[in-house]
């Protein structure tokens, strides 16, 4: 039996992402508007898992911020970093375009328009601390199904049509995402609806954690059983066909999936759009690899940008998607620079 050099490769690369990622995550604990040191991050982490006695460490300050505070903010940026990852490799795959993003469909412009409802019309509020989540998940799942259903309507489901109608139904979203923003009688309302739709982490609980985490759990699981199909539609979209293809199947786990992610960090750009081409490029594009390459390595970017946010304008933080955006950009243009890359090329 031959067994090629890529194929050896990708778990290796998939061990070291991980390594990498929990690295990340304990270093990403150490800054914020306090530096700490490494050592005494660690010990805190290493107590709260049983590694170490917690003695000395439990209900001191450093705990609070580092434990309390610091720790479910980056485990977050961990969960939408691979969400948004797994959802942009989909993405690409349902359209078979390089240029797609899990936000093309209208989603992201159809989640906001959910939570501005929540902060200045007071839609959703019998949720209580889960009204502006609940509302970002209505909006992105029914600007989902808007979209799907006009392009049936508009004589079938093609990739063509799918982006057409996504992306003018986007302007539509967000057109009355800001018209919302304007009818708003409290400015403070307004500007926090600007810096959630850029993306944040701030105010992550321990509590909040699972839902996302699970959600993004199932959808790897799921895709990772449907990656003979996701090979077939990039393979094009009459090989997919007689296949028999679940294209309705992807759509579902696609508006879940991104609706999950906007609904806790808000609209996050380009993580969705750079990562899965870095990952063609490390491990190939056949999903069984990508998919879990993607993952991780989206994981890791996620948690280097949220760093990024904290230390570079302080006091304040930048909206996450506005570092996606300055970092972003110039990766994807490096990325599509090398000659010998190609969409969906092996």
């Amino acid at each position: 039996m031959i067994i090629t050099r890529r194929k050896i490769a990708a778990p290796v690369i998939f061990v070291l992402l991980f390594a990498a990622a929990a690295v990340s995550f304990v270093i990403s604990l150490t800054f914020g508007s306090v530096a700490y040191d490494a050592i005494d991050v660690w010990d805190v982490v290493a107590a709260h898992i049983g590694i170490i006695p917690g003695d000395d460490v439990f209900g001191s300050t450093i705990d609070s911020v580092v434990w309390s505070l610091r720790a479910p903010r980056g485990l977050l940026a961990l969960i939408v970093g691979a969400g948004l990852a797994l959802a942009g490799v989909v993405m690409q795959t349902l359209v078979r375009n390089p240029l797609a993003d899990p936000y093309l469909l209208g989603v992201s412009s159809g989640a906001s328009v959910g939570a501005t409802a929540v902060i200045t019309i007071g839609v959703f509020t019998s949720f209580g601390l889960y009204a502006i989540s609940v509302g970002a998940l209505f909006g992105a799942l029914a600007a989902t199904a808007i979209v799907y259903l006009i392009t049936l309507a508009q004589g079938g489901l093609t990739p063509l049509r799918l982006i057409l109608t996504g992306v003018v139904a986007s302007s539509a979203f967000s057109a009355l995402a800001s018209f919302l923003v304007f009818k708003a009688q409290d400015a403070r309302a307004a500007q926090g609806v600007m810096f959630w739709m850029l993306g944040s982490v701030v105010g992550a609980q321990w509590d909040r954690l699972l839902l996302p985490a699970l959600v993004v759990l199932a959808a790897f699981l799921i895709l990772m059983f449907m990656s003979n199909p996701l090979d077939a539609m990039a393979a094009g979209p009459d090989t997919a066909a007689a296949l028999g293809v679940n294209v309705e199947r992807l759509r579902q786990i696609l508006a879940l999936l991104v609706g999950a992610m906007v609904a806790v960090a808000g609209g996050i750009g380009f993580v969705g759009l750079v990562i899965p081409h870095l990952a063609r490029i490390m491990v190939g594009s056949l999903h069984r690899r990508l998919l879990p390459i993607a993952m991780v390595l989206g994981a890791v970017f996620m948690v280097w940008v949220d760093v990024i946010a904290r230390i570079a304008a302080p006091p304040q933080e930048i909206p996450l998607g506005v570092v996606t955006g300055v970092l972003g950009a110039p990766l994807f243009l490096l990325l599509m620079g090398r000659g010998r890359y190609q969409f969906g090329g092996s």
